[in-house]
């Protein structure tokens, strides 16, 4: 009886609260909690790690109000969308290939590797074959491929060049024969993507141009993006070295690489101020401070040695380092979206004396 009573209820209709849940629990932590039951959504939300997501739209929509500043015209707010949208897809398929090359690899191989531990891996959990993710990661880029082709019959050639650079950095981090994670050149990898290649491609979509200021304006918050994935490779340290995968925490050392995460968190404020010094940002940019408290945290993490309870945590640094940047990369916008609504040579002129 209470054999058929539990399969009843695992082939109940999902309700929608038990949806929300889910979706709620998998985007915001790339998991589901042991009691809940797996739905088709949910399952992808999980294994593109969509989780993490917001740090790509984050980087898009820099572009695109950096852009909506600019005073070239026409800006292409739907050419800014289909960017926004591509870059996203193009994280999802760069997740999938990552977790496809580094089982091929034998890198994720096991259940107590990093990777399978903070959320399922998609061949190793069951949830999909080798096959099936080498059909929706085909499937993924084919959409993007249109959205590419897109963009670029309306705004030239350059836009190939971000498309196809971002490309192969995310193949070529894991896949070989390059292998950049492998050789200590991932962190960099990912800089030039969620920076020049992800804020610069969508500000030149957006307006059509690309001013050599928006690249360096591109850097701060792409360093950010940097540390993040700087926190998980030390998680993961105790696991790659032996496996020789030269990440850049297995060739400085942990204490070298959390010092290094704090001097780029600093960095980012100082960079931030430079460019509204130089004029080449407005002064709305300097809301960043709010996140400052945020820093403090954060840098007080790294200086901290981990608790024993959190020795083995795969999510240690790495989480720290999300949230600081998801804080900064916050208040980053919303200076950009101040200056986009009420620019501050709109309110000088209000304030201007009539002569």
């Amino acid at each position: 009886m209470e054999s058929d009573l539990g399969k009843a209820v695992v082939n109940a209709p999902f309700t929608v609260s038990e949806l929300l849940s889910n979706w709620k629990a998998a985007i915001l932590t790339c998991n589901l909690p042991k009691e809940s039951r797996m739905d088709g959504i949910s399952k992808w939300i999980i294994l593109t790690r969509a989780c993490v997501f917001s740090m790509t739209v984050t980087s898009g929509l820099i572009g695109g109000l950096l852009a909506g500043t600019a005073k070239t015209e026409p800006i292409g707010w739907l050419y800014f969308a289909l960017s926004v949208i591509g870059i996203t897809i193009a994280h999802a398929a760069n997740n999938l290939i990552n977790d496809y090359f580094d089982f091929e690899a034998g890198v994720d191989g096991s259940d107590n590797y990093a990777r399978a531990r903070y959320a399922p891996h998609p061949i190793i959990s069951g949830l999909v074959t080798k096959a099936h993710l080498r059909n929706v990661i085909l499937a993924l880029n084919v959409i993007d491929g249109a959205i590419m082709v897109y963009l670029t019959a309306m705004r030239g050639l350059p836009v190939l060049f971000f498309a196809l650079a971002g490309l192969f950095i995310s193949v070529f981090y894991v896949a070989p024969p390059i292998r950049l994670k492998k050789i200590g050149l991932g962190e960099l990898g990912v800089v030039l993507v969620w920076g020049p290649l992800m804020i610069g491609g969508t500000y030149f979509v957006t307006v059509g141009e690309i001013p050599l200021w928006v690249m360096i304006a591109s850097l701060p918050y792409a360093f950010l993006v940097g540390t993040v994935l700087m926190g998980k490779h030390i998680d993961k340290a105790p696991q790659d070295k032996p496996m020789k995968t030269h990440t850049l925490p297995v060739l400085l050392g942990d204490k070298n690489a959390l010092r290094l995460n704090q001097i780029v968190s600093v960095l980012f404020y100082v960079a931030i101020i430079g460019l509204v010094i130089a004029g080449n940002m407005t002064p709305w940019m300097l809301v960043v401070v709010f996140s400052i408290p945020m820093l403090i945290t954060t840098l007080k993490r790294y200086s901290e040695p981990k608790p024993a309870e959190m020795a083995e945590s795969p999510l240690y640094y790495v989480g720290v380092a999300f949230y600081f940047t998801r804080a900064a990369g916050f208040w980053l916008m919303v200076g950009l979206l101040l200056n986009l609504v009420l620019p501050v040579s709109f309110i000088q002129s209000l304030l201007a004396t009539p002569r």
